[in-house]
């Protein structure tokens, strides 16, 4: 039996969509199950379109998600000439014809198709067209010949049995008049000689499977297995594009999403496995099958992909979590000072409170990482002379101790809480605004502990 190998093939014309990850990790699952091999296929022929800082941001990507391919990306320009010779074997064997219609014709027979509110396919006006009776003016692409009569069936392993009446596959160009390959040619030669055993791919593939699988017939090559994943849509039930707001990965790290959290969610987006919801990756690999994928297309929910984050912000080791929020700070926010950076080692167990991406502990963080208090607005407004004689009582009693700690402030709060004749919140908010510029935010015995008694004392002195 041989040895499984799947692959992921995304074109470098712009930012790896979510859709498009999700598909590279049901391969890579797949594959790593299987213990076969999986494969990362750059499909970079279109070279007015394709960058190279795509096809970098396609491979950083694919690595921040935890996705690793085996080998060297595979560079389909680099293999143009063998597409372009089995194309030529085609025509030899009479499995493809060169077709001389004008761009003109093809608009008219769309614009007939359109009126009749009908699908467009080539009319097939060149097929039986001897070489003798060619125009020598116009320079022809060339076509697949594809099947006239009955119906081609594809045993999927997600859609189950599929059936198409075979003369509603046009006969589809493999090459073009400037002799360049097109994708479905391409495509078939490169999971051909690369070995592929099971082509998983988006169920908008479903077309060009069966036009592929004729190319295969043609030149008698051994089929690999096909599964069509169906699409992400939107919570409207629209198709997910590009042009959707998190469409692409960076969408989600920049906000702080965690890379473990974002692969478990794609994971359950149109696959399942009994009730389990969160899967560590070793679980991911040993439950993965293709079974448990739905036939049906899955809604990307927001609220559900920061529901796993935090989750994860909750239960993976405290330096773990750390590690990644000090990464996420240098990527997007601001690099932690080396003096900070052991506040906030020591303080990550309550930043993380109620926080549901690294964001938010960037947030909770903030009045650690700054040397300078920003006050909020509207919350500085609420320092009134009453606030300010709480904050004043306060600065005097921790003036007596040494080392701050909660069961040292405690007794210090209750004292103010009945001297000022005031509740919690009265002595609480005065102390978190001028700490920390917001009346929102960690709890405030958290605060002043992680500051410590000098830079308490020195930001509290600012107010007063």
């Amino acid at each position: 039996m041989k040895k499984v190998a799947t692959r992921f093939a995304p074109s470098p014309t712009g930012p790896l969509h979510i859709g498009g990850v999700r598909t590279a990790l049901f391969n890579w699952l797949y594959s790593k199950n299987q213990k076969g091999n999986f494969y990362l296929r750059i499909e970079d022929t279109d070279k007015e379109r394709s960058k190279d800082d795509y096809k970098k941001q396609i491979i950083q990507s694919l690595k921040w998600i935890g996705i690793e391919h085996d080998g060297e990306e595979y560079i389909q320009s680099k293999n143009i000439d063998n597409h372009i010779a089995v194309a030529n074997e085609l025509l030899k064997k009479g499995h493809a014809y060169r077709c001389y219609c004008t761009p003109e014709e093809i608009e008219e027979q769309k614009k007939r198709a359109k009126q009749k509110k009908i699908p467009y396919t080539y009319g097939r006006k060149c097929r039986e067209i001897g070489e003798t009776n060619s125009p020598k003016d116009i320079k022809p692409v060339l076509r697949f010949k594809s099947k006239i009569e009955g119906s081609s069936i594809l045993k999927d392993l997600v859609q189950g049995e599929v059936e198409i009446e075979n003369i509603t596959i046009e006969d589809f160009v493999i090459l073009r008049k400037d002799s360049t390959p097109t994708y479905n040619l391409s495509a078939t030669v490169d999971d051909h000689q690369m070995n592929m055993t099971h082509i998983i791919r988006g169920d908008d593939h479903k077309i060009n499977t069966f036009k592929q699988i004729q190319i295969y017939e043609a030149m008698k090559w051994e089929l690999p297995s096909f599964a069509h994943i169906p699409l992400i849509h939107t919570m409207e039930g629209k198709k997910l594009s590009k042009r959707d707001n998190a469409s692409t990965l960076d969408d989600y790290s920049k906000i702080g999403i965690m890379p473990d959290a974002l692969r478990n969610y794609l994971l359950r987006l149109g696959w399942s496995y009994k009730e389990k919801e969160i899967f560590t990756l070793d679980e991911s690999i040993d439950l993965f099958n293709l079974e448990g994928i739905g036939k049906s297309p899955s809604k990307l929910d927001m609220s559900r992909i920061l529901s796993i984050n935090e989750h994860y912000i909750k239960n993976i080791e405290e330096s773990d979590l750390f590690n990644q929020f000090i990464e996420y700070c240098k990527l997007f926010k601001n690099e932690v000072s080396s003096s900070k950076k052991d506040k906030i080692k020591k303080s990550i167990n309550f930043l993380k409170n109620k926080a549901k991406t690294l964001e938010d502990i960037f947030n909770n963080g903030q009045y650690i990482i700054m040397d300078e208090v920003t006050y909020n607005k509207e919350d500085i407004k609420l320092i009134d002379v009453k606030a300010k004689k709480v904050i004043s009582d306060f600065m005097k009693q921790i003036e007596k101790v040494d080392k701050l700690s909660k069961e040292i402030l405690e007794p210090f709060v209750n004292e103010l809480i009945k001297s000022n004749n005031t509740n919690f919140k009265g002595v609480g908010q005065p102390l978190r605004i001028a700490l920390t510029g917001s009346k929102f935010g960690p709890g405030i015995y958290d605060i002043i502990v992680s500051l410590g008694k000098d830079q308490t004392l020195k930001r509290l002195n600012k107010i007063s």
